[in-house]
């Protein structure tokens, strides 16, 4: 058992079994993949993928197991040569970063402007997606760290840390009705279309939650992931918003108005999410404590020995900030 075989498997499941794409991302010949996926199954003695002809058609069950095996053994060999790069060059290396656009446009730039000018030669990576998507990332090895508010807690191979909470706030523009009400209620919301985050997204639930512990229905006419695209359609007449208060900027969205809704929602946990054995270099600790001031060494180094239990008992009183 080799392992470029076992690298070989993993990538062609990543590339939903396609052995072409697969040869092309990592600048090798088809024939020589599939010899050698032949080669460790006959080794193993079992099928790992199931054929029609030339093509794979499914992973077997069997080929399930030994995949996620592989994956496993691939991210071990990435950790030895990380803790190698981290004895040889402690300031230089990569982090990927996945995260929603939220976290990306309000809640980084900041702490990415500081990490780059103290690790000028850590190439940094950001990819974005929804919550689950980046959570799948990091589960998968693609990157180092998942940003996000929901569905981190899917997956049971991330280790939760909480970094801080927020609340929402509602947009309209200046001179609507509702900037006139004497206090924002649910029932008064409930009387406009509303434009806000698809499901899923950015603590999306708590608002439906509030909606439906009041009997109330809202009449959502348009959602998106973009908390700009929401503002787009609140400036276009389409309906009242209903955003993350980090998504305001106080600089260009002087033709709206921010109206506080803390005391109509929940508020909501953004946290990070980190795969259980990774391989953890100085420099990322410092971008994990440069995001949440409390994450120091001592409690991440503790939260990952703990395990991915997702209400860790060292975050208990933890008071958070608000943002």
């Amino acid at each position: 058992m080799k392992l470029q075989q076992l690298r070989y498997i993993w990538e062609v499941t990543r590339h939903n079994l396609n052995v072409s794409a697969t040869a092309q991302s990592l600048f090798t010949s088809q024939p020589g993949i599939s010899k050698q996926i032949r080669l460790l199954e006959d080794e193993l003695g079992v099928e790992i993928f199931a054929r029609s002809g030339k093509h794979l058609t499914r992973v077997t069950p069997a080929g399930q197991a030994i995949v996620e095996l592989a994956g496993e053994v691939l991210r071990l060999t990435e950790n030895i040569k990380e803790v190698a790069q981290e004895f040889s060059d402690e300031r230089r290396g990569s982090l990927a970063i996945a995260t929603t656009h939220t976290q990306a446009r309000y809640a980084l730039p900041p702490v990415i402007r500081d990490f780059t000018r103290k690790y000028p030669e850590v190439a940094l990576h950001m990819q974005q997606g929804t919550p689950k998507q980046i959570a799948q990332m990091v589960s998968d090895g693609q990157a180092d760290f998942a940003i996000a508010t929901e569905s981190l807690e899917l997956f049971n191979d991330l280790v939760l840390l909480p970094c801080y909470r927020w609340n929402r706030c509602i947009l309209v523009p200046r001179g609507h009705p509702l900037a006139d009400e004497p206090k924002l209620t649910l029932e008064a919301l409930a009387r406009y279309p509303l434009v806000t985050y698809v499901f899923g997204f950015t603590g999306r639930s708590q608002l439906d939650d509030a909606f439906r512990a009041r009997g109330l229905t809202p009449n959502v006419v348009l959602t998106a992931a973009d908390a700009d695209v929401i503002k787009t359609y609140v400036r276009l007449g389409m309906g009242v918003g209903i955003v993350a208060h980090m998504a305001v900027d106080l600089e260009q969205d002087t033709d709206l108005l921010a109206l506080d809704a803390g005391h109509l929602f929940a508020s909501s946990t953004t946290k990070i999410g980190i795969r259980r054995g990774t391989f953890m270099r100085g420099y990322m600790y410092d971008f994990l404590q440069g995001f949440a001031s409390h994450l120091d060494r001592d409690l991440v180094d503790a939260a990952l020995a703990a395990g991915p239990r997702h209400e860790s008992p060292l975050f208990e009183g933890l008071e958070l900030p608000v943002r």
